[in-house]
């Protein structure tokens, strides 16, 4: 069923729905008796065609306001993933001068996390070298894998590689990931911050990174590839890990990065928190980015907000934006590879972050709400619906 946050104080109106074909639809509110440990009844907008048949039932929630300061700066991102992830397969001569692969033969696939080996955790792909070779030839090794969310366990025997002198399974393996990207906002009451707006992939295998451990530092941007069509463009960043920026990374998630700040540079435009929007908040027009294009300096760029999607039809893209600042194109093209994260401002709120760019279109990218983020930080306090009209 679909949710609808609103701000405790609004009071609901139709036009603030977050619906575009309301015609012919009436809307009424409903309330459902709470369970026993429940303290409220639950509230819902019930939505009728033409008066009578039933189209759509949404629970809405009163959260309280949430302000925030937003970020803007670079920052290095330095992850570790639990156990050690399959990126690739490697055929292994044998003494005979046979290609085989062992592990894939026995049925390890890329995008597998091996987190043990025979009972042993594996932290580091140096680890997991050394447990083969100690292991060697004559015994299996057991391999605790885990697939998807499932978990499974695969046996494999090493043979000894003609070229190295020593035992092999076959596999190409990281334990960790690095890159730079954008902060995006964090509250200064819990120190709890968000970045980037969509989850961390490996680069070999698109796949979510599980997070074992990791931080965020400072970054400069030394230099700019320009985004074309068809090509998009990055930021060439250089990660200062003694810099001004620390923090840690605990969740790694559809929606960014969240952990708690340590040390921070300020916002230069912004010294008090401001309000997050809501969804439905959220209008086509103006607005503005926060963004560092060279070294360290935060810099303000104009854009248009083109269109609003809403959750039930998104798949973590929630708004269309698009460059409209003609510093920010001359240097960047529009929207590119490290800009991931940088906050999206409309009417002295924060609406989003910037996330995805249009491949053939680089002036155009994505946002996903600060909502959403929000959500998935646990900073929204939801009550049961206050008002309603």
């Amino acid at each position: 069923m679909d949710q609808f946050n609103i701000n405790a104080g609004d009071q609901l109106r139709i036009g603030m729905l977050p619906n575009k074909t309301l015609n012919g639809f009436t809307v009424d509110v409903i309330s459902e008796k709470g369970g026993p440990e429940e303290q409220q009844d639950k509230q819902y907008l019930n939505f009728k065609a033409l008066g009578i048949i039933p189209f759509k039932k949404m629970a809405v929630n009163v959260v309280s306001p949430v302000s925030v300061i937003p970020g803007g700066q670079s920052i290095g991102i330095l992850m570790h993933s639990k156990g050690v992830m399959v990126v690739g397969m490697s055929n292994i001569n044998d003494e005979r001068g046979n290609a085989v692969n062992p592990a894939e033969e026995a049925g390890v696939k890329v995008g597998d996390l091996i987190l043990s080996v025979n009972g042993k955790k594996v932290t580091d792909e140096f680890q997991l070298k050394n447990e083969i070779s100690v292991i060697g030839v004559k015994k299996e090794a057991e391999l605790e894998i885990k697939r998807g969310s499932k978990a499974v366990k695969i046996k494999v025997k090493a043979i000894m590689c003609r070229e190295t002198k020593r035992p092999r399974i076959g596999l190409f393996v990281r334990d960790s990931a690095s890159g730079v990207g954008t902060l995006s906002f964090y509250d200064p009451a819990t120190k709890i911050y968000g970045a980037l707006g969509h989850i961390i992939t490996d680069m070999d295998t698109a796949k979510g990174i599980d997070l074992s451990d990791g931080r965020i530092v400072e970054a400069h941007v030394r230099a700019i590839h320009r985004g074309k069509k068809g090509h998009p463009g990055e930021k060439l960043g250089m990660i200062v890990e003694d810099g001004s920026i620390s923090g840690s990374i605990d969740k790694n998630t559809r929606y960014g990065i969240f952990g708690k700040i340590d040390a921070l540079t300020d916002n230069p435009y912004f010294a008090k928190p401001v309000p997050v929007a809501m969804s439905y908040q959220i209008k086509k027009g103006p607005a503005e980015i926060y963004t560092v294009i060279e070294g360290n300096e935060i810099t303000r760029c104009s854009v248009e907000i083109q269109d609003v999607f809403y959750p039930w039809n998104s798949r973590g893209k929630g708004m269309v934006i698009k460059v409209t600042d003609s510093e920010l194109i001359a240097a960047t093209g529009g929207i590119i590879q490290g800009m991931s994260g940088s906050p999206i401002v409309q009417d002295g709120k924060l609406v989003g972050v910037v996330t995805h760019v249009f491949i053939n279109d680089p002036q155009r990218g994505y946002g996903v709400p600060a909502e959403w983020m929000l959500k998935e930080m646990g900073l929204l306090n939801d009550k049961s619906l206050q008002n309603a009209s």
